[in-house]
C-alpha cells in the first residue's frame, strides 16, 4: 500500500484485516441504533415536558377536578392521556372509587382512602418514569463501551501491521504508516459511537430526573387537596 496514494478513509477500512473490519462494522452499527434511540428520546422527552405544562396549567387553573377527570377518561381513549395526568386520572379514580365505598360502609378510613389513592398514583408514577428511562441504559452502555472496542480493533490492527513489518528487512515510515493508520479508524469510530451516546445519555437522564421531580411534587400536592375533599 503506498502511504501517498491510498491514505483516504475508504481505502484505509477497505484495507484493514478482517477482524478490524468487523469490529468497525459493529460500531457502525451500535452508532445507527444510539442515533436511532437518539431521535425517539429527543421526541419522547419534548413530548412528555409538553404534556406536563399543559396539564399543571389545566389543574392549577382552578376548575372542577370532576370535569378535568371526565375529559382526560374521555381523551384516553383516543390514547391522549399520559405522563403527569395519567398520575392524575389514577389518583383521582381510586379516591372516587374509595368514597363510593365508604358512602356503603361507613367503617372505611379517610387515612384508607388516601393510602388507595397514593398508592395508585405511584404505581402510575413508576410505570411513566419507567417508559421515560427506556433506551437510556443502553446509551450509557454504547458511551462506556465503543472505545474499548475501537480499541481492539486498534491494538489487533498494529499488531498485524507490525507482524507484516517482520518479513520486511528494513522498515520505512511509508511501510509502517498505512497499516497504523487503518488500525486508528476503529479507535475514531469508537469514539464516533460513544461521544453523541454519552452527550445524549446526560442531556435525557437529566430531563427525565426533573420530570420525576415534577411528578413527585404532583402526588404530594395532589394527595393534600384530595385529603381535604376527603
Amino acid at each position: 500500500m503506498s502511504a501517498a496514494n491510498d491514505m483516504s478513509l475508504f481505502t484505509l477500512i477497505a484495507g484493514a484485516s478482517i477482524p478490524v473490519q468487523l469490529v468497525m462494522a459493529v460500531l457502525l452499527l451500535i452508532s445507527l441504533f444510539s442515533w436511532w434511540y437518539i431521535f425517539i428520546k429527543v421526541f419522547t422527552v419534548k413530548n412528555a415536558e409538553s404534556n406536563a405544562d399543559e396539564f399543571e396549567a389545566a389543574f392549577w387553573s382552578g376548575g372542577d377536578l370532576n370535569k378535568l377527570y371526565d375529559g382526560l377518561a374521555s381523551g384516553k381513549k383516543r390514547g391522549k392521556s399520559q405522563g403527569m395526568a395519567s398520575i392524575f386520572e389514577a389518583g383521582f379514580k381510586e379516591f372516587i372509587r374509595h368514597k363510593q365505598h365508604d358512602n356503603l360502609d361507613a367503617s372505611i378510613d379517610v387515612s384508607d382512602v388516601m393510602e388507595g389513592s397514593r398508592r395508585a398514583m405511584r404505581a402510575t408514577y413508576n410505570r411513566e418514569i419507567d417508559d421515560l428511562d427506556a433506551h437510556l441504559p443502553f446509551l450509557a452502555s454504547v458511551g462506556s463501551v465503543s472505545p474499548y472496542i475501537g480499541l481492539f480493533g486498534t491494538v489487533w490492527g498494529i499488531m498485524n501491521a507490525f507482524r507484516g513489518l517482520s518479513t520486511v528487512a528494513q522498515a520505512t515510515l511509508s511501510q509502517v504508516a498505512p497499516g497504523i493508520a487503518e488500525a486508528l479508524v476503529a479507535t475514531a469510530i469508537g469514539l464516533f459511537a460513544a461521544i453523541p451516546a454519552v452527550i445524549a445519555y446526560n442531556r435525557f437522564a437529566s430531563s427525565v430526573d426533573r420530570l420525576s421531580v415534577r411528578y413527585e411534587s404532583f402526588i404530594e400536592e395532589f394527595t393534600n387537596i384530595l385529603q381535604r375533599r376527603a
